[in-house]
């Protein structure tokens, strides 16, 4: 029985992995996606390095 190891994230140092509203990654046959659930701009570039959206996971709700 084997398991597979999680594939890397995509742009190891976007804000996105670590946000408390978690993007949804779109997967296509070339590319790689991060759908934001709070952004006005739904996919942003990646990565992102300063979001005035961005709560780390974990952190209690304003």
């Amino acid at each position: 029985m084997s398991q597979d190891a999680p594939a890397p994230l995509p742009w190891p140092d976007s804000l996105c992995h670590r946000c408390a509203a978690p993007p949804r990654y779109v997967k296509t046959a070339t590319s790689t996606f991060l759908l934001c659930p709070v952004r006005a701009d739904k996919y942003p570039r990646q990565p992102v390095l300063r979001c005035p959206e961005f709560r780390p996971a974990g952190a209690p709700a304003p």
